[in-house]
């Protein structure tokens, strides 16, 4: 089970969190009087938006950090509760001019935060009355209900009590009160979907009202012969009575929201992108009103050139590229879309009996379940919460939460996932984990939270849009300066001047000047800078996500591609982590059981045992005989540090089981197979012919030689040389002969050798760090191909050694799975946490492998490797493009005729946008590597028989 704490948990041993990126940690209790609140930002459009929004909350007293999200229109902030709320943070957004909701705070001490919408009420008596009734539950921590909304919001502790007694609490006082559902993510949903909405609208009214403009602009560019002919007034001509009043409608109607955005962004003394737009169209539209007039004014015989036809096309272009860029974006969260929509709406709530027998079921919400719940899952259906099933077999598809391919047997026990797909068989299962603690929940956060986070080349641009739009309006006015300067002094520089214009010098001056101005404005472009890296890292993450990578950020994503050296813990991460049965060796020449009664008679002996070992050894047994019941055994004792004795009976138990596995495998006919029973030794047992009673002893040389048995130089070669490749070596001997040999080691992972490979194939050197003696370590290690080890490390000083690498230069990725292995997780540039292994390793991981696999380590690596190239291509493009735009637009090539109107640099600026979106899309495509079919099968065999 996944599990993320939050800032207010205070355990200091263990407890652990990265620092500005960098290799340090501190314990989280440091940080319990800060708290942490989501807010979902709509009205961004680049990165001077979010630049804004993040300095002017720095700038409030009782924040001490801000982190906003461009691509997912997110604010995370970290405050002080004793001086500031959310919803004062709330309204500091809105004042700054953008619109915020609360989505999220994280609760301390378990408190979950519930919405219902409650009807029935009829004054404010209600009001006190619904409050005083769910006050008095216990486990709910408060209750505050609107009576002019009809809402109620109530805080809980999530282990006392769920939404479903609250809603029985209110429904039993006589109201009607129902879960108010999409809280987050659906808000979040629908907000993207008003901005696309607004973007096309918009872009709808420039198109109506832009088309008459451009059919006006084409037909007087070639009729310009007949123009004269059509001055309607001394100074205003057709055409500029037609430019004026659609341009007019454009300019106010197509255009309202980068106004107010724009006068929001002045008011807060910053610049946006918004305000670059605002001015290159209204100094357009003014600029043409004011020669206009004058013209009339001076009854002129002709009517000037002027720029009416600038603010439609301009605002055209860029409310399609914001149309277009909007869409794209909602492309880019395809993965956690596709995460959210696992978990099923509802759930089969039922009451079962003394024999699991269905008594009542109902279907509720699934966010209604709570912890204890007894819920059951046809075939097809898909498993509402975490949980255990109770009752029935079956089957689950997992592929979309873990990447497991294939189908997981499910039988009474085992453990089910959120959102997986029950596929052969109706089960009961009890609800463990719910709401916010299921696996899915948390993924989905963990994703969440990765998107909002930035990538360290990511404050590059985030300075870079600081700045552009100021230093592009001080460009914009030097140009308009020095052109009207060369036109004044040198008139035949300009391209627009003729000799017949020579009497009309400064009027062209004029209006050539402000059409490099304008079109400075229209070409500068922060947003493709903006977007080059979130939108990579939006959709690698989501990548990752699917394929059972769970990446923290940006900033493990971008480290990861420069890493040098990767270094194992070994228990639990290269190997499994628990004892199994590596070896089974029978002396024949001094017995003459078989191999099969060999095993059956160990494993009997060992399941009464509770030592790892000997459960090993029981496991083993079962699996090689296919049995799930073992013989009987009697007289057991164990003498600890040297071995068991027992007498052992009826094995065909085991022997048979194995037999009819094999029928059955050759024959054709259908089979029932009938639930095996456990033996006691009161049970009365109808069975073949049983040969005999074997008196047993396990242990090691000591424990033989203390019962007299005689452990010849062939036996103690033959152990010693398993002891040294790490293994535990025990003997049995059965009816006073020593029989044979198991060995024992936690075993290494099958594809732990060829991740090594793997890993040493992409150029970085492979280490090994445990706990563990040296010759333990040592024979791991060259079982899996690493040559540089680093044994009898205790957790303190596995962070010296990770010190040690990073010293010599070298960026450093640790891969664990226990407690021990956090300090050194958060210690390394890139700590990668394994799925299975504890709460606290997968806090301090800025990656989580959820399916166990040693060879995802590569392919997280392959995926930073491929996101930070796309970012890279990303931020080549959005640099070329203003290095190149603004300088053409500046009328830098105007002496060889080269010339950027206003209309053709907004085209290029909205393209620019929507192009870096289109290429980090490009990432979708990318394939997880199948390193497992590279061919490489030489590991040692699991279980081999000598």
């Amino acid at each position: 089970m996944v599990k993320y704490t939050s800032l207010s948990d205070t355990d200091e041993e263990h407890c652990v969190l990265k620092t500005s990126g960098k290799a340090k940690y501190e314990a989280l209790s440091s940080r319990s009087s800060q708290a942490k609140c989501t807010f979902n930002v709509s009205g961004m459009t680049c990165a001077s938006c979010v630049s804004a929004i993040e300095k002017s909350l720095m700038k409030q007293n009782g924040i001490s950090s801000a982190l906003v999200a461009l691509m997912a229109q997110k604010a995370e902030v970290t405050y002080d509760p004793d001086v500031v709320t959310p919803e004062a943070i709330r309204e500091m957004i809105e004042d700054i001019g953008f619109d915020a909701e609360i989505l999220e705070g994280i609760a301390k001490g378990g408190v979950e935060t519930v919405t219902l919408i409650i009807t029935g009420m009829h004054c404010t008596s209600c009001v006190a009355n619904i409050e005083t009734v769910v006050k008095g539950l216990d486990g709910v921590t408060q209750a505050s209900v609107a009576f002019s909304t009809a809402t109620g919001i109530f805080k809980y502790i999530s282990d006392e009590i769920g939404p479903r007694a609250i809603i029985s609490a209110i429904e039993d006082a006589g109201f009607e009160c129902k879960l108010a559902l999409g809280q987050t993510h659906g808000s979040t949903a629908l907000q993207q979907q008003k901005t696309v909405r607004k973007w096309r609208n918009s872009f709808l009214v420039s198109l109506i009202f832009g088309i008459p403009v451009m059919a006006t602009m084409i037909y007087f560019m070639v009729n310009k012969d007949h123009k004269e002919d059509l001055i309607l007034l001394p100074g205003l001509s057709l055409e500029n009575l037609i430019l004026f009043c659609f341009s007019t409608v454009v300019q106010f109607v197509g255009g309202r929201y980068f106004y107010v955005q724009a006068y929001r962004a002045l008011r807060h003394k910053t610049a946006n992108m918004d305000v670059l737009i605002v001015m290159a169209t209204l100094i357009a539209y003014l600029y043409s009103v004011v020669v206009v007039l004058v013209a009339i004014i001076k009854k002129s015989d002709y009517s000037p050139v002027t720029f009416f036809e600038t603010p439609p096309m301009l605002l055209m272009f860029i409310n399609l590229g914001r149309w277009l860029e909007s869409m794209a974006r909602l492309k880019t969260s395809d993965a956690l879309s596709e995460l959210m929509s696992l978990q099923p709406a509802e759930a089969a709530l039922v009451t079962v009996g003394d024999e699991m027998e269905v008594i009542s079921e109902e279907n509720i919400s699934v966010e209604l379940v709570t912890r204890g719940d007894i819920l059951k899952v046809v075939p097809g259906g898909k498993i509402p919460v975490d949980g255990k099933v109770i009752d029935g077999l079956t089957s689950a598809d997992e592929s979309l939460i873990t990447g497991e391919s294939m189908p997981v047997h499910k039988k009474p026990g085992s453990i089910v996932i959120g959102g997986s797909i029950n596929q052969t068989g109706t089960v009961l299962m009890e609800a463990t984990h719910v709401g916010a603690d299921t696996t899915l929940a948390q993924i989905v956060k963990l994703v969440e939270d990765a998107q909002t986070s930035k990538a360290p080349i990511q404050q590059i641009a985030d300075k870079i849009a600081g700045v552009f739009v100021p230093g592009i309006l001080i460009l914009s006015t030097i140009t308009l300066t020095v052109w009207i300067a060369i036109g004044m002094t040198h008139p035949d520089l300009i391209p627009t001047f003729t000799p017949e214009g020579v009497n009309r010098t400064t009027e062209i001056t004029i209006e050539f000047s402000f059409q490099v101005a304008i079109s400075v404005l229209a070409i500068a472009c922060p947003c493709a800078l903006g977007l080059a890296t979130p939108t990579a890292v939006m959709v690698g993450t989501g990548i990752g996500a699917r394929c059972g990578i769970l990446i923290k950020g940006g900033e493990p994503l971008e480290l990861a591609r420069r890493l040098k050296t990767v270094i194992f813990d070994k228990t639990g991460t290269i190997t499994y982590g628990v004892p199994r049965v590596m070896r089974t060796m029978l002396f024949v020449a001094l017995s003459e059981i078989t191999e099969e009664e060999f095993l059956a008679i160990a494993g009997t002996a060992e399941a009464s045992s509770e030592h790892p070992l000997g459960m090993a050894v029981t496991k083993h047994a079962k699996e090689m005989l296919q049995s799930d019941r073992v013989g009987k055994c009697t007289a057991f004792t164990a003498e600890p540090g040297y071995g068991l004795q027992c007498t052992v009976s009826h094995i065909s138990l085991m022997l048979n089981a194995n037999m009819n596995q094999q029928n059955n495998a050759s024959s054709s006919s259908p089979v029932i197979i009938t639930p095996p029973k456990e033996l006691t030794s009161s049970d009365e047992i109808v069975q073949e012919e049983d040969s005999g009673v074997y008196k047993v002893l396990i242990g090691n040389r000591e424990w033989m030689r203390e019962n007299n048995l005689t452990v010849t130089d062939e036996m103690d070669h033959s152990m010693a040389q398993y002891e040294g490749l790490g293994q535990t070596a025990v003997l049995v001997a059965i009816n006073g002969v020593v029989a044979g040999m198991v060995t024992i080691a936690d075993a290494v992972k099958e594809e732990a050798k060829l991740a090594v490979i793997v890993l040493k194939d992409m150029g970085l050197d492979v280490v090994l760090l445990t706990g563990d003696n040296q010759k333990t370590a040592n024979a791991i290690a060259k079982q899996v191909g690493i040559t540089k080890v680093f044994a009898q490390v205790l957790p303190k000083h596995k962070v010296e050694k990770v010190e040690e690498i990073q010293q010599k230069g070298h960026k450093v990725a640790m891969v664990g799975d226990g407690v021990n292995d956090s300090p050194a997780l958060v210690k390394a540039d890139v700590g990668i946490a394994i799925g299975t292994g504890t709460d606290v390793a997968m806090e301090a991981g800025d990656i989580v492998l959820i399916k166990n696999n040693l060879l995802d380590v590569a392919a997280a690596i392959d995926l930073s490797k491929h996101t930070v190239r796309r970012i890279y291509i990303n931020f080549f493009f959005a640099i070329i493009y203003n290095m190149v735009g603004i300088p053409i637009a500046a009328g830098a090539l105007a002496p060889f005729q080269v010339l950027l109107t206003p209309w053709m640099a907004s085209a290029a600026m909205a393209c620019s946008s929507v192009s870096v979106v289109l290429s980090s899309l490009l990432l979708k495509f990318y394939k997880k590597p199948r390193y497992e079919l590279l061919g490489i099968h030489d590991t040692p065999d699991l279980h081999e028989t000598v």
